[in-house]
């Protein structure tokens, strides 16, 4: 199972793309053969239709590409005054444009979505419009209760992950309910165990 990890932020020590390193390391302790490919959203270019045209760039068409190859998505989102950055706002853009014939790489595509902030609130006001996008643009976000990441700067990371146990704890939940979104009908129930 491959997943795609993409953080909102483009920080090089973002508290989301630390929830994403928690995100990895739970799925490599989980049953079964889980790959996780980072997507840096800062190497995209703004979306812009004549760029598009001219087949967009080589950082698009790799994004285009890793996510069409994908089985899906974890994204972890900061809250910009209420709402997902314009650099996760940019990359979805050019995610869910369609390739020719073919559906946009967004279509169809499983994502679970969580949020980190040092606030109080840990961004969770920025998953409602992060879903509301990735459902109008043919994604089937995973139904599981909110999981935002709140005061972030009080939480201890050991190689660039978190360690906290309710916190990993809530991230595996929502990490098992995304690969039993995967699984065969039959299945589901063994994976949220």
């Amino acid at each position: 199972m491959k997943i795609v990890l993409i953080s909102g932020s483009t920080r090089r020590d973002s508290v989301n793309t630390a929830v994403l390193a928690t995100v990895r390391h739970i799925l490599g302790n989980l049953p079964g053969e889980h790959e996780s490919v980072l997507l840096p959203v800062g190497e995209l270019p703004f979306y812009e239709t004549e760029l598009e045209r001219t087949d967009g760039s080589a950082a698009v068409r790799a994004a285009k590409e890793l996510v069409t190859g994908a089985d899906a998505l974890f994204i972890s989102t900061p809250s910009y005054n209420g709402e997902m950055p314009g650099a996760l706002k940019n990359a979805l853009d050019w995610l869910s444009r369609a390739q020719g014939e073919e559906p946009s790489p967004l279509t169809g595509k499983v994502a679970a979505v969580t949020s980190a902030s040092p606030g109080v609130r840990g961004g969770v006001d920025a998953q409602t419009g992060l879903t509301g996008l990735l459902a109008r643009c043919g994604a089937r976000v995973v139904d599981h209760e909110p999981v935002a990441v709140a005061r972030t700067h009080t939480l201890v990371t050991e190689d660039g992950r978190y360690t906290d146990q309710e916190l990993v704890a809530r991230l595996e939940s929502l990490t098992r309910a995304l690969i039993a979104e995967l699984a065969p009908a039959g299945d589901r129930a063994e994976v949220l165990v």
